[in-house]
């Protein structure tokens, strides 16, 4: 085997996502930035969501998903971003910030001064689920069907259930629609749907879409092809079988954490994703993360407010690698998964938007946040929004301005 040829740039962008584009359009301003996707087109899962409701909080405009992503892809080709299409990254080479590419023009190491992972996230499949039965054609995710429908052009079938309600769920009931197959029930296993009450009232109405809560689907029918599958009552243990031909599991999100894993770096056992401070730093020196592959999941346009953020950062490791001081690690107290970013450092500029991402577990119509330390309360928040299942709760980052360096670690909760 011949030794892969070897390019040396200033920033190595990792993932064309929204957080990956905006990132990469930023940096190109007065570095040389290789973007490298193993996508055969830039864009991220906005290409695939063919429905309005991208762009609000980066652009201040409403698009659809793929004119969206064709407006990130524009503008960092603008910016003279080097997009590279079809490019695997396969693992970390001998060196620091030096990684493995695999692409049809061949074997090749690429070495940043500085690297951003924003390879975002994906849904757990039915098999992750443990749900029962044979392997039929029709199971999907929702990526999986909006790519059949969006970029094969394909059909789904004509019957449709689909698996969870959080906003992702009301988006694979829109490309159903858009294919012609109907989504005879939507279920979750919570008391209540997880997307927001107004819209959900709004899309109930305008989709005709009924709903199973506090249901879970145990058991897809079929052999050959998706006859049915069996839902069962979460508090009585009934169950009853729903004739369909397409079963869509939507949400559930982990992070596409493979290359973090394989450069050793820390992960936070909460999201699964890179463990970051709040300049967006993992424990690799130079090597930065960014978007849903930090934080899963959360709005295409927040995670592009990412990109910009960590763009900033980079630009300060660029023209001062310095290592950074110890830090102070972020705990999620029930009912909160995770919070991110998970670690504080002394004079590191505020989080992207200045606020702190909880992912809730339980609702909560009027939630006191508080922060606590080694037993002392550093922190109280009394927030104007609830905290609901299925979406990230959003606190501002001033919560911890009193937190000490040197005391240990901090807890998020409830009072």
């Amino acid at each position: 085997m011949t030794t892969p040829r070897r390019e040396d740039v200033d920033v190595v962008v990792v993932g064309a996502g929204p957080a990956g584009l905006t990132a990469a359009t930023r940096l190109a301003r007065t570095h040389r930035v290789v973007l490298l996707d193993r996508e055969g087109q830039p864009g991220g899962i906005p290409r695939h969501s063919d429905h309005v409701g991208y762009g609000i909080r980066d652009l201040h405009r409403v698009m659809t998903g793929p004119r969206y992503a064709a407006r990130l892809v524009e503008t960092a080709e603008g910016a003279g971003v080097e997009i590279r299409t079809h490019a695997t990254v396969t693992g970390w080479a001998d060196g620091e910030r030096s990684l493995e590419v695999t692409s049809p023009a061949g074997r090749y190491e690429v070495v940043g001064a500085a690297i951003v992972l924003a390879t975002g996230a994906r849904e757990r499949p039915r098999s992750a689920r443990l749900v029962a039965g044979d392997r039929p054609r029709g199971v999907h995710t929702t990526g999986s069907l909006q790519n059949l429908v969006h970029v094969q052009h394909g059909s789904p079938g004509r019957t449709a259930v689909v698996v969870g309600s959080e906003l992702v769920g009301w988006s694979a009931v829109l490309t159903l629609r858009a294919a012609g197959c109907a989504t005879v029930l939507m279920t979750t296993e919570r008391e209540h749907g997880e997307s927001y009450l107004a819209f959900r009232g709004l899309a109930r109405v305008a989709l005709g879409t009924p709903q199973a809560t506090s249901s879970r689907v145990v058991r897809v029918v079929g052999r050959e092809v998706v006859e049915g599958v069996e839902v069962e009552d979460v508090s009585t243990g009934a169950r009853r079988l729903v004739p369909c031909d397409t079963v869509v599991f939507t949400g559930d999100w982990i992070p596409d954490h493979e290359l973090a894993r394989l450069g050793m770096i820390d992960l936070d056992l909460a999201t699964l994703g890179p463990r970051v401070d709040a300049a967006l730093r993992t424990s690799a020196p130079g090597v930065f993360a960014a978007g849903n592959l930090v934080h899963p999941v959360d709005t295409a346009d927040v995670a592009a407010l990412d990109g910009r953020h960590v763009a900033e950062s980079v630009l300060r490791w660029l023209d001062t690698p310095t290592e950074p001081a110890p830090g102070v690690r972020l705990i999620a107290d029930a009912p909160f998964r995770w919070v991110a970013p998970s670690l504080v450092r002394p004079g590191d500029p505020a989080p992207a938007g200045r606020r702190l991402l909880l992912w809730g577990e339980e609702f909560r119509s009027t939630p006191r946040v508080v922060a606590r330390q080694g037993g002392r309360v550093v922190g109280r928040r009394t927030m104007p929004w609830p905290v609901a299942p299925g979406r990230v709760f959003r606190v501002p980052s001033s919560l911890l301005a009193d937190v000490d360096a040197a005391a240990g670690e901090v807890s998020i909760g409830l009072l």
